[in-house]
C-alpha cells in the first residue's frame, strides 16, 4: 500500500534510473497525465502495467477513487508526461489526500527542467526561485511588481507562443540589462540554451520559429549597496558568535 511519485525523462527516453524502472515495473497501475505519451516509454522499457489517466481537468473527481484504490492495497505509480510529478504537473492533490488517509508517499530523485537550465544559464545557482508559469491573466501584472525586486535568480516556465511576450514583459518590469537565459528542447537533439541581456535574447527569437518546452532563467535584482554592506556586518556577527 503506497504511492510512488515518478520522474520520467524530460526529452532524451535514456535519462531515466534503475530504480525508477523497477517501481514501474512492480506497480499494481500507474497514473498517467496522458497515456500515450506514457505509453511510448513503457513500450520503450518494456513494461506493460494498467495505465490509467491522471491529469489537471479530472484530478479532483478521481482522487477520492485512487486513495480508496491505494488503503485496498495497491501500489500505484504516479507519473507526468515529462519530468517530476506535482512540479507544475498534477499530483499535489493526490499527495496531500494519501498523507490525511495516512498513506505512505514516496517521490523519486529524477529529472525535471528547470535544473539544467539554471546551471547552464551561468546565473547564481546558490539561491533562486522557481515561479513555474506565470498567471496568464489575473494577477500577472501584480506578480511582475512583485518580482522585480527578487534578489534570487528567478526560474520560470514558459510555452514557445508566449515567449517573446514574457521576455518582453521581463524587460519592461525588470529592466533592460537583466541578463538572462532561455533553454528549450532539454536533453533533445535540438537542445539549446540562449544567453545575453533580456533585449539580446528577444532579438534572437524574434527572427525564429520557436518550437519546444522553455525554460526561462533571469538574473535577480541586484542588492542594494546599503543593504550588502549590512548582510556582510551580519554574517560576520554570526560567524564570531558561532566561535
Amino acid at each position: 500500500m503506497k504511492l510512488y511519485l515518478v520522474p520520467t525523462p524530460i526529452g532524451n527516453l535514456e535519462d531515466i534510473t534503475l530504480r525508477a524502472i523497477n517501481i514501474l515495473k512492480e506497480a499494481d497501475a500507474i497514473l498517467a497525465e496522458d497515456t500515450r505519451t506514457s505509453g511510448v516509454l513503457l513500450k520503450h522499457l518494456g513494461i506493460s502495467k494498467p495505465l490509467h489517466s491522471y491529469h489537471i481537468f479530472n484530478e479532483h473527481q478521481t482522487v477520492q477513487r485512487i486513495v480508496n484504490q491505494i488503503k485496498s492495497g495497491k501500489t500505484i505509480a504516479l507519473v507526468s508526461d515529462a519530468g517530476t510529478p506535482a512540479i507544475s504537473d498534477p499530483g499535489f492533490l493526490l499527495v496531500r489526500e494519501c498523507l490525511r488517509n495516512e498513506i505512505p508517499v514516496e517521490c523519486l530523485p529524477g529529472p525535471t527542467a528547470f535544473v539544467p537550465a539554471l546551471v547552464n544559464s551561468g546565473l547564481p545557482a546558490d539561491r533562486f526561485t522557481f515561479e513555474g508559469f506565470l498567471p496568464h491573466k489575473k494577477g500577472r501584472q501584480t506578480r511582475l511588481q512583485e518580482l522585480a525586486q527578487e534578489e534570487r535568480t528567478m526560474i520560470f516556465y514558459e510555452s514557445p507562443h508566449r515567449l517573446l511576450k514574457t521576455l518582453e514583459q521581463f524587460a519592461q518590469y525588470f529592466g533592460s540589462d537583466r541578463l538572462a537565459s532561455v533553454s528549450r528542447e532539454l536533453t533533445k537533439v535540438y537542445e539549446e540554451t540562449v544567453r545575453g541581456t533580456l533585449p539580446e535574447i528577444i532579438a534572437y527569437f524574434a527572427e525564429k520559429t520557436i518550437k519546444g518546452e522553455l525554460v526561462i532563467v533571469v538574473q535577480g535584482k541586484e542588492p542594494e549597496k546599503g543593504k550588502r554592506k549590512r548582510d556582510r556586518s551580519t554574517a560576520d556577527v554570526e560567524e564570531d558568535e558561532d566561535e
